[in-house]
């Protein structure tokens, strides 16, 4: 009977090779499309992420079973291949780090490329549990994608001057937590196991899709930064709490700790998210009042315009009134961000505007809480998001 670690192991030549030869193909389309001296840099730059996502992989190949079974899987399976897709595409967007922004279609691959890794990344969970082939690796190489995206992505973000610098602390987080493990692990130190979350799933899936957004030349700054320091705040404050359960400060397992977290849990269901839909309320009715820019008012007639204010008030409505919430929230920042021109935002200097902002994303986390009319939306994200 063949070993399937040996099956893998030829099966990840095969992909090596080909994932290479695609680089190159694209590179000559690059080259054939747009002369630039920039071109073997971005065949550089790629071919070495790609051997990066590989050997990520190649030295994990024996985990490629189910937790608490040693039986290897005879081949990587579907929802690995799909995996290392993404992790060849995330290779492609590596190659437009370091070089100036085109000003040519191109400037549409890095956002289109990253768009594609981020739904695959919603994809390979599905397929593994599909195809019943969960296995440890799956499960490891998806966290090192989404930690290798989220490197990728945002440095492209900072460089294109859409996000500000200090979201590379998102970009960070995972290599200093690994970096603290691997510490304790050589000082002989204890290191206590996290219980599985789905919150922290969820908060690294909303990473990848602000990110994707921000990264389509549409969405420009200053409001791009603005959105992008409320999504850092909690992303980075669940990676705080994280290493102090590793670390043995926070235990995760007590009865103590189990008792803080829900009455946290109780104290933002019925103050704090509430809190945050009236904040939202309050600072649009400031902006629609105080401001030289209001946002549900038009100088003209024009049935876009008529249509977009429309859409603003309905997505505010959905919020306030706890009706499918979280959906409204998402909206809501998507219009703010892609129309901002049209709105006068990047004029825009009110501190409302920060306040609706926060809000909204704060609410796109966390849900509307008590009071709220439809709540499925909720159910979606604890269900699929953080599967």
């Amino acid at each position: 009977m063949i070993n399937p670690v040996l099956v893998i192991e030829i099966e990840l030549k095969r992909a090596f090779w080909f994932g290479a030869s695609l680089l190159l193909v694209f590179y000559v389309s690059l080259a054939l499309l747009e002369s630039s001296p920039n071109n073997p840099q971005w065949l550089l730059q790629s071919v070495l992420v790609w051997i990066f996502c590989i050997q990520q992989t190649w030295q994990r190949r024996a985990l490629n079973c189910p937790a608490g079974v040693t039986t290897v899987f005879p081949d990587l399976g579907s929802a690995n291949r799909l995996t290392l897709l993404r992790g060849w595409l995330l290779a492609c967007c590596a190659g437009f780090l370091f070089q100036p922004q085109s000003d040519t279609f191109i400037t549409w691959l890095p956002a289109l490329l990253y768009s594609l890794a981020a739904i695959f990344d919603r994809l390979d969970g599905y397929l593994a549990r599909r195809y019943k082939q969960v296995s440890i690796l799956g499960n490891e190489l998806d966290t090192v994608f989404d930690a290798l995206g989220l490197l990728v992505a945002p440095l492209l973000a900072v460089s294109y001057g859409k996000i500000h610098w200090s979201y590379l602390l998102v970009s960070v987080a995972w290599y200093l937590f690994q970096w603290g493990l691997y510490w304790r692990q050589q000082q002989a130190l204890p290191i206590y196991p996290l219980v599985p979350n789905r919150i922290r799933r969820a908060l690294a899936g909303f990473q990848m899709g602000f990110i994707a957004m921000v990264l389509w030349p549409q969405f420009q700054p200053p409001l791009t930064k603005m959105i992008g320091l409320s999504f850092m705040l909690p992303f980075l404050l669940g990676f705080i709490v994280d290493w102090l359960v590793v670390s043995g400060r926070l235990a995760e397992n007590s009865q103590r700790f189990a008792l803080f977290l829900s009455k946290l849990e109780i104290l933002s269901r019925y103050f704090f998210q509430p809190a945050l839909r009236l904040l939202l309320a309050l600072g649009l009715a400031l902006i629609e009042t105080t401001s030289e820019f209001p946002l549900f008012s038009s100088n003209n007639f024009a049935y876009t315009d008529t249509l977009l204010c429309f859409s603003l008030l309905l997505c505010a409505a959905m919020i306030v009134t706890g009706l499918a919430g979280r959906v409204g929230a998402l909206l809501l920042v998507v219009l703010l961000a892609w129309f901002a021109p049209e709105l006068n935002l990047n004029n825009h200097s009110s501190p409302f505007l920060q306040v609706v902002v926060c809000s909204a994303v704060w609410i796109l986390f966390l849900g509307c809480g008590r009071w709220s009319l439809w709540v499925q939306d909720d159910v979606w994200v604890h269900r699929v998001d953080g599967a």
